[in-house]
């Protein structure tokens, strides 16, 4: 028992002595990690001392920086604003020394305009007397002077005038070879070719009632795929046995009508089909169109055409202008202008070409605002048409400054084709204003008693009183009616003016 308690204690005593121990051990190791802790902390934050000191230098050079610039504007700023006060000043000084200049020179003009009224007034009276003196030296008054004087320089204007008239006959007698190809220019033997008429619908003959069904097929989706596909208006109403395609574009109303004739003619009627055929038929019309213009060019002996144009060339033959086809009106002024220019001592294969292209801008692909002789040009340089027969295009409608004589060429023969009597339709309504208003205009005249409009408005005829005015005043209101015609009326071609005066002496034999 006693060994155990001893031994108690001694092992008690050990413990306590080890506790002790490390105990000791521990503080002093903990004691110089705080010191370590504290030396690490100390150097810590020295250096953010010494970082945020760095900062704040930099801070404050910065805004010393800003602060100066600012300085410096602002001084600039003052400087410039005591310069503007500076030269406002001195124009303030200037104006005011120009108002009193202007005021010193109002009051000179004013003076002045006195001293001139009071010469003026002299003026009058010393040539009232003067007029006094010369009328009691010649024994005439100013009034019989003035007649004398207004006879004397009649007679020497028509003496001056008699004297330019021969003049004017010699220098025509010199030029009259070049006069002579200016009229034959003008004047040609009028053709008839047979006219077409411009229409916007096309109709399309069916059989029966149950193919119209067909055609318009379940709902209308048919028709409304065809409408969307040919680019036209499909109206199918209770007329029989016909169906009304409508659309301005007539190569639009051509590609619906082959389309539907072929849909018909092989009886499977539906939209995936109907897209099918109408791409196949826009082919086939686009293969006729360039065969057409590859015809016409070979029928009138031209060639060198650039595809395109033949191209261009074969669309004519889908448009109308006036009702006059156009292709028709091409071909016809190629050839009139081919006859001219032979005639003329040019070259007529030159001509041709430029008649058969002159209204080529008529049938564009794409739509313009330029006018069609313009365009023509455009398209017709664009395919390296040589410049001559490019002005003529572009000047057939005055819109440019005709260059060669093949412009005025293509032009007259361009009215020829155009105006001669039945190539164009006109409505009955327009056609009677037109007449009336040309004998509207020659009845404004005094002097005039009759008026006739002939040969469909190509002609007016107007007859005036012998009695009312001499020869040279009729020929002087051809002329004037001429030109009013010219600047108020539209009119296709040219219109001739005749001034008749005659004196009639009745008498009966009894």
């Amino acid at each position: 028992m006693t060994t155990i308690i001893v031994t108690a204690i001694v092992a008690l005593v050990i413990v306590v002595a080890g506790y002790l121990v490390s105990r000791h051990l521990l503080d002093g190791k903990y004691r110089d990690m705080m010191e370590k802790a504290q030396k690490e902390a100390d150097v810590i934050k020295e250096k953010k001392l010494l970082e945020v000191k760095e900062k704040f230098l930099n801070k404050k050079s910065e805004l010393e920086k800003e602060v100066q610039q600012r300085n410096q504007k602002i001084q600039q700023s003052e400087n410039k604003l005591k310069q503007r006060e500076l030269q406002l000043n001195q124009r303030q000084e200037e104006l005011g020394r120009r108002k009193q200049e202007n005021d010193q020179a109002q009051q000179r003009i004013e003076n002045e305009k006195k001293l001139l009224a009071l010469k003026q007034a002299d003026l009058e009276k010393m040539q009232e007397q003067e007029r006094a003196k010369l009328e009691e030296l010649s024994g005439l008054s100013a009034e019989e002077a003035k007649n004398r004087l207004v006879e004397s320089m009649k007679d020497k204007a028509k003496m001056d005038a008699a004297s330019y008239i021969n003049e004017i006959v010699d220098q025509a007698k010199l030029d009259a070879n070049q006069q002579a190809r200016k009229i034959v220019i003008q004047t040609i033997q009028r053709v008839a070719t047979e006219t077409a008429i411009e229409n916007s619908v096309s109709v399309f003959h069916i059989d029966n009632d149950e193919v119209k069904g067909r055609i318009i097929g379940r709902e209308g989706r048919n028709i409304r795929a065809l409408e969307a596909a040919t680019g036209t208006e499909i109206v199918v109403d209770d007329t029989p046995e016909s169906i009304i395609i409508s659309a301005f574009d007539p190569v639009r109303r051509e590609v619906c009508r082959l389309a539907l004739h072929q849909l018909v003619a092989d009886g499977r009627i539906h939209p995936a089909r109907i897209e099918e055929v109408v791409a196949k038929v826009k082919k086939q019309l686009d293969n006729e169109i360039i065969e057409t213009g590859k015809r016409t060019a070979i029928d009138l002996g031209i060639h060198g055409l650039h595809p395109e144009l033949i191209r261009i060339v074969g669309k004519m033959k889908y448009r109308s202008s006036y009702g006059q086809n156009l292709l028709q009106h091409a071909r016809e002024t190629a050839n009139l202008c081919s006859v001219m220019a032979a005639e003329l001592g040019l070259n007529p294969k030159k001509a041709k070409r430029a008649g058969l292209l002159h209204d080529i801008g008529k049938v564009p692909d794409e739509e313009s605002e330029l006018p069609h002789a313009l365009l023509g040009a455009k398209i017709a340089e664009k395919y390296k048409e040589k410049p001559d027969i490019v002005n003529a295009i572009a000047a057939h409608h005055d819109e440019v400054e005709m260059a060669t004589l093949l412009a005025p060429i293509v032009q007259v023969c361009d009215a020829i084709s155009g105006a001669r009597p039945g190539a164009r339709r006109e409505i009955v309504e327009a056609y009677i204003k037109r007449l009336n208003d040309l004998e509207a205009i020659a009845m404004s005249y005094p002097g005039v008693t009759k008026t006739y409009a002939i040969q469909a408005g190509r002609e007016l005829r107007v007859i005036v009183g012998a009695d009312k005015m001499n020869d040279d005043e009729s020929t002087k209101l051809s002329s004037e009616i001429a030109e009013k015609i010219q600047n108020e009326m539209t009119y296709p071609g040219q219109v001739k003016i005749t001034v008749i005066r005659e004196t009639r002496s009745v008498a009966y034999a009894k």
